[in-house]
Formats: structure tokens, sequence, C-alpha cells
């Protein structure tokens, strides 16, 4: 609570100083089907408050990737979706601990809606006593949508998808995927096409011109 408290200081702060050309993009329904009304109206957890800098913005874009690309800065815990006219949507994510991230350069090869999950045998042996699948639905950790990596045909088994955990948005927890709310990688889902390329820095390589947690770190230390 006290991390959110402090971002959205940090945020309110740069705003207030016109260091960033920033618009809230508002959640919308318009994306949902029925079927995702049915099961967010009863996922088995909690709205959560997601910090200000890490609600859905549209940003002046500072990289130069051409527009139906997918940036993911692990550092700033922030996606961008690239449009044409130097501008992006910004989504808040949950990362993976630094030493299960995956970075580099590939393609969405695939894409689903409320997809099945089956874990990896790492990932069993990491997490101990868990199903061998666990069909779609609000119980699944991969969410309402999942967009598969690919490296050439080969699958990366790097995944951005949704989470039934939105509370750790803006924080780095998870098995080296990329989570996003439900909500919001529905509206990526709707925008991006199979074929597009996925850029993932490497962790220390994040170059967010607006960094909350650069900039929550800078305040503590002054």
């Amino acid at each position: 609570m006290m991390l959110a408290r402090g971002l959205t200081a940090v945020f309110v702060g740069l705003l207030a100083a016109g260091c960033m050309q920033s618009t809230i993009e508002p959640a919308s329904d318009a994306n949902l089907k029925p079927r995702d009304k049915q099961l967010l109206a009863n996922a088995p957890y909690e709205k959560a408050q997601i910090p200000e800098p890490y609600r859905r913005h549209i940003v002046d874009y500072h990289r130069r990737e051409s527009a139906g690309t997918i940036v993911v800065d692990t550092d700033a815990r922030y996606l961008y979706y690239v449009q044409k006219d130097g501008k992006a949507i910004r989504y808040g994510i949950t990362v993976g601990e630094e030493a299960l991230a995956w970075s580099g350069v590939a393609k969405v090869g695939h894409v689903a809606e409320w997809p099945n999950w089956v874990p990896t045998v790492d990932i069993k042996k990491r997490m101990g006593n868990i199903p061998s699948f666990v069909a779609g639905g609000p119980h699944n950790p991969l969410g309402a949508r999942a967009i598969y990596l690919f490296e050439g045909n080969k699958d990366t088994l790097f995944r951005i998808h949704g989470t039934n955990q939105p509370e750790y948005i803006g924080q780095a927890i998870s098995s080296g995927c990329i989570r996003m709310t439900n909500e919001d990688v529905i509206d990526l889902y709707t925008r991006v096409k199979v074929g597009a390329p996925v850029v993932v820095l490497k962790p220390g390589t994040g170059d967010s011109p607006q960094d909350p947690r650069r900039m929550a770190q800078n305040n503590r230390n002054l």
C-alpha cells in the first residue's frame, strides 16, 4: 500500500510539472464479449485498485518502433502498444523475477481467448503441488487472453496474458511471463495482429521517460 501511494504521488508530481504528455484511456467494456462479462463478474479475486501510473494511458512514444509493435519495459513495468503519429497505449504489467525473465525480439505467433494452462516441468518443480492442467476461466492464472511469442516458428514459451492476481500489477513476481489485468489484455488482444513484432527489453536497459519505480527511488535518495 505504501508503494502504491508513493508511485501515485510521483506520477501526480510529474503531471503537475508538465514533464509528460499523457492521458488516461478509460477502461471500457466495449471489447468484452458476453462470456467475458459472465466470467469476470464471478472472478474469484477482489477488484484491485491499480496505482495511477499503471493504469492504461495514451502517451507520447519515445522510441522508433513502427505502429503495431509491442514493446515491454520490464524495469518500469510497462507494456507499450505503438500507434501512429508518435503515440502509444501504455499498460501496467507484472513481470517475471529477474532470474526468470525472458528478453529479446519475437513475434506474435498465436493468440487465444480464455486459454487453458498446462504448466511446464520447470514451473511444476518450482511451484510444487499444482495441477497439470487448468481449464480456461477466472481461476486460470493465464486470465482472459494469452498472446504467445515465437522466434521464427519456435514457441518461446513466453506469454503476455491476463491474471487472477491483479493486485500485483507493477511488481515482479511471475514465472517469467508478462501479466496484465484481464480488462487490459482484452483491450490489447483486440488491437494486436498475429505476426506483429514484440520487443522485450533486457532488465537494466529500460528507457521509459517516466519510470515510477526509478522516480520513487530517486526521491528516497534526496
